[in-house]
């Protein structure tokens, strides 16, 4: 079974002028497809090719002669995920079952900001800034590279992407202002919502 390059849940100039479609076409059309072409090279002959990409990240994390497979694994799934974080017309304070757990896990959603952008902000060289579920509490981590929540027994509820490709077209070096802009203007609360019922 070959992956295949997911849809966009929006079309390419939908998240403009926060990010345009000149990122998206170099982002999602060569970066993204890159890594399904990668895995797709790596798996196609041998156990892990009739595996879901869930399955295949599990069966090789943590194992150092595997590492090619988990970082174009994880990089799939990740900016599967990434993308799926965002909206037209998003960000701001979520409601509802987010809001809760938000306050219950930072005090307000304005400590929550401050964490996850720290988060983004120092996160060095490339990597993701995540909000996660973790044993039945919300907290804000990062990843380096490709690594990823499911890789430590937690469960994602957002991410923003920190590596140069997700911004430096439209930010440049200006990271901190990439992130803002993120939470205020494009995060897709449903989609969390929907991840917070899962976990």
């Amino acid at each position: 079974m070959a992956f295949e390059l997911p849809p966009l849940p929006y079309a390419k100039d939908a998240l403009a002028p926060y990010i345009s479609a000149n990122t998206l076409d170099f982002h999602y059309g060569k970066h993204h497809q890159t890594y399904v072409t990668n895995l797709n090279n790596l798996t196609k002959e041998g156990p892990l090719a009739d595996k879901s990409l869930e399955d295949v990240i599990h069966a090789v994390a943590g194992d150092s002669g595997k590492a090619g497979v988990f970082n174009n694994a994880a990089q799939v799934w990740n900016h599967t995920f990434y993308w799926h974080c965002m909206k037209p017309g998003g960000g701001g304070k979520p409601s509802g079952a987010v809001a809760a757990a938000i306050d219950q896990g930072f005090g307000s959603y304005e400590k929550f900001v401050e964490e996850f952008k720290n988060a983004c902000v120092t996160q060095f060289g490339r990597g993701w800034g995540w909000l996660v579920a973790d044993k039945g509490a919300v907290k804000v981590t990062k990843t380096p590279n490709a690594d990823l929540p499911m890789a430590h027994s937690q469960t994602a509820l957002l991410t923003c992407e920190v590596w140069e490709h997700a911004y430096y077209l439209d930010y440049q070096n200006r990271r901190p202002d990439y992130v803002q802009t993120f939470l205020d203007n494009l995060v897709n609360w449903d989609f969390v919502a929907g991840n917070l019922a899962k976990a």
